[in-house]
């Protein structure tokens, strides 16, 4: 049924579906995205007109060619998601969308949402316009380019893109604004290294690296969170149904457990009545920033945590202080966003009427649990696949010694993380110097004889004993 309904969806833009939009393809438009990524759904505006910035966030119009209720639709709502696993894309849609007529493609018109800011010197969003228009690209740029250029300042590469110097330049300015507003109410950064597993040509893995995150991909971040806010308050104030992303305060017995553990770092969380505002984390990794023990505070603040999800009150986002936010600046690969998107179009048309009021109220509750579950479960599997790579990848090196920093410690072992990002596991049992207990509140194991101590943030060195990758597991042997 969804290869028949494709049949039917153009390959371009038709004439008769740009009446009655905006028209922006005069408007110089980028797109700046990882160098293999073919689902393009956001590229991006700035002019300034006095002392206003107009950033202009411009998503791809998936719901004009996914339809409510046809089959397209029941299957991309089945997905939910699309699933970005270490060797491939399991996408939501169907490449004949996600890569082509959706995909925001550079030199071809493409049917947009646009999210129209106004921002100030300091940062404030004064003002937006949320309209249909009509874009066309005019460079497909990498995160890799931009950051050669607004960084690195890159001769080579500012030879190349010349004519937009400015433009990215002024982007990343406006892009520090909005920063600095998000960081000024308590917005919490975690920047914590993501694995990035290099393959050969037959998939299997060579290299591991931490995938870093630079000045083109935090200024993307900054302009798409702009946009997401934005809309979630407009649409809040119009008390229409709608979807929301929301991350809910932390569990009160996990912050107590985390000011207990950085207290054995000397450093402090100020609390009131066991609650923990975003602020206050924040000051927290700003003050560990540079020292020994910043990977692991980190990752245990970030385990204290609520996970984010979807749901149709607006509840706030705790880990961005933000009162409002949804998702609306990925259709191509999330179902929630396509789905405000209908609420939107629809509402810019005509307003919604009573019956189209109650029918998303009807199905949005829905629609919220199917996204939440589904993503869980694309994170897990896309957890475990580069787990598995990672096995691949350290079979090589049985017998090798490594260095590495503790960060887990349980009743059965110690966990230790490469500074490849490789994380694996020396068991209790394999330390045979002394009897060693595991002392849970000092996220620690003590020798009883001797009193040798293995704790949270310590380096130490190890050896690969044992890798088995239908498990997924990595045994170290303690060395130091």
């Amino acid at each position: 049924d969804v290869e028949n309904e494709l049949k039917k969806i153009p390959s371009t833009v038709l004439e008769k579906d740009i009446k009655g939009r905006q028209d922006f393809r005069d408007l110089v438009t980028v797109t700046i995205d990882g160098e293999d990524a073919k689902d393009l759904d956001d590229a991006i505006t700035l002019e300034k007109n006095g002392n206003i910035w107009h950033l202009g966030v411009h998503i791809a119009d998936v719901t004009h060619y996914v339809r409510e209720n046809t089959a397209l639709d029941k299957e991309a709502l089945h997905r939910a998601t699309s699933i970005y696993l270490v060797d491939r894309v399991i996408p939501m849609l169907p490449r004949k969308l996600s890569n082509g007529i959706c995909s925001l493609n550079q030199g071809e018109d493409r049917l947009a949402l646009s999210c129209m800011m106004e921002i100030d010197e300091k940062g404030n969003i004064i003002g937006h316009n949320i309209c249909e228009s009509i874009i066309n690209v005019n460079e497909r740029m990498t995160y890799t380019a931009v950051n050669e250029i607004i960084t690195d300042s890159n001769e080579v590469t500012k030879q190349r893109y010349s004519d937009y110097i400015e433009l990215f330049n002024n982007f990343k300015l406006v892009s520090e604004l909005l920063r600095g507003a998000r960081t000024k109410r308590g917005s919490i950064d975690f920047d914590l290294p993501e694995s990035k597993v290099i393959l050969d040509k037959n998939g299997k893995a060579v290299d591991i690296k931490p995938y870093e995150r630079n000045s083109a991909t935090k200024l993307i971040e900054d302009f798409m969170l702009a946009a997401n806010e934005t809309v979630a308050e407009d649409f809040f104030w119009q008390d229409l149904p709608f979807l929301y992303r929301v991350h809910e305060n932390p569990d009160p017995e996990k912050i107590k457990s985390l000011a207990i553990f950085i207290n054995n770092f000397g450093f402090t969380l100020r609390r009131k009545n066991d609650e923990v505002s975003p602020k206050e984390l924040q000051k927290l990794l700003a003050n560990i920033e540079g020292s020994d023990a910043e990977a692991i505070i980190s990752r245990i603040a970030l385990r204290s945590m609520k996970q984010a999800r979807y749901d149709t009150s607006c509840i706030g986002h705790f880990g961005l202080a933000a009162k409002y936010y949804t998702h609306f600046t990925s259709p191509i690969r999330r179902y929630p966003d396509l789905q405000i998107h209908r609420i939107i179009k629809e509402n810019i048309k005509n307003g919604l009427s009573e019956r189209r009021t109650e029918h998303y109220r009807a199905i949005l509750d829905g629609v919220a649990l199917q996204s939440s579950q589904m993503e869980r479960r694309a994170e897990e599997a896309e957890r475990e696949t580069v787990k598995y790579k990672k096995c691949e990848y350290m079979l090589k090196f049985l017998g090798e010694e490594f260095r590495g920093v503790i960060s887990g410690v349980n009743a059965h072992g110690i966990y230790v993380e490469l500074e490849n990002t490789v994380e694996g596991m020396v068991r209790l049992y394999d330390l045979r110097d002394d009897y060693y207990e595991y002392i849970e509140k000092e996220y620690a194991v003590v020798g009883a004889a001797t009193g040798k101590t293995y704790k949270l943030g310590q380096r130490v060195e190890v050896c690969v004993e044992r890798v088995d990758k239908l498990l997924k597991t990595i045994d170290f042997i303690m060395l130091s």
